[in-house]
């Protein structure tokens, strides 16, 4: 597997260009009348019309060879096991982990309503085959990505690869469109969380690359004459990421008593209430690993 240089930071804006194309990116403005090379400037945003800037994105500038719409129309298609429809799956009130399970040919998501905007979908996912000439998106919420067991896999997106190994997880939101490499039997689960935004719209024309979309909980498929991963340059920081869960500091020695559960916390889903969230994705990292990397207290003067 290449290895994969990447950018980092946390609210960062970001850019990116391919060296075959200097000067791709538009200097001073984001769509200007003729951009550089011929490109088509396109914007992928989150709900930021809706929100303050406080809880929202700033959106993403891609630039192409080819305009997204170019496209021809979604129809409907087999949905599998995956079911938006979760009060029709029976009741289980027995204690619900990340645990490994068993590598099946069918596997039972348990899954919250799409249409109410507030609420999260969790699946279980298995797969021993890479996507070739077929990408995935999802016009229902954002997807946080964690594998139960690895070897680890390549995910392509428009803004890029990223190699997710293990004790890593990785966030792919709404819209974005991308593919799996794995190598070898994967298996894992997908915290989907679902928030109000667009769809986009429809045009039609030739066929050769399928493009696999989940709205409000169904799948539909749509075919294009080229790979959706055609951007020569892009900047924003509505982006795809992953984080290496090793690197998260909980704490870990306490006096008496067990700890505010928040301590535990990497990454939270708000709600529409203040003080009140959607899902919470927590670690318990292993113990008694103080003496590995000794802290060095800091001195205080009063």
């Amino acid at each position: 597997v290449a290895f994969f240089q990447y950018l980092s930071g946390f609210g960062n804006e970001f850019s990116s260009e391919d060296p075959c194309c200097p000067g791709a990116l538009p200097e001073g403005q984001n769509n200007p009348q003729v951009c550089p090379y011929g490109l088509y400037a396109e914007q992928l945003a989150d709900i930021i019309s809706l929100f303050p800037n406080s809880i929202s994105l700033f959106p993403s500038w891609f630039y192409r060879i080819l305009p997204f719409v170019r496209h021809k129309l979604y129809t409907a298609m087999h949905c599998g096991s995956l079911t938006e429809k979760w009060d029709e799956v029976e009741p289980d009130p027995n204690q619900l982990q990340l645990l490994p399970f068993s590598i099946t040919k069918s596997i039972k998501p348990s899954a919250g309503d799409t249409k109410s905007l507030n609420r999260i979908g969790i699946h279980m996912f298995t797969c021993n085959t890479s996507m070739v000439d077929r990408f995935a998106s999802t016009t229902d919420g954002d997807f946080l990505i964690g594998q139960s067991n690895m070897p680890l896999i390549v995910i392509t997106t428009e803004f890029g690869k990223m190699m997710v190994e293990p004790n890593e997880i990785c966030v792919i939101q709404k819209e974005m469109r991308f593919s799996v490499d794995v190598f070898g039997e994967t298996r894992g689960y997908v915290l989907e969380v679902y928030r109000p935004g667009t769809h986009r719209c429809d045009c039609k024309v030739a066929t050769g690359y399928t493009v696999i979309n989940k709205y409000q909980g169904k799948l539909f498929s749509s075919q294009q004459d080229f790979s959706p991963f055609n951007l020569v340059t892009w900047h924003g920081n509505y982006t795809p990421n992953k984080y290496n869960l090793e690197n998260f500091m909980v704490i870990k020695c306490v006096a008496f008593d067990h700890a505010d559960p928040s301590i535990f916390t990497v990454l939270t889903a708000k709600s529409t209430r203040p003080g009140v969230t959607i899902a919470d994705f927590v670690i318990f990292p292993p113990l008694g690993e103080w003496l590995t990397t000794p802290l060095d207290p800091p001195t205080t003067t009063v």
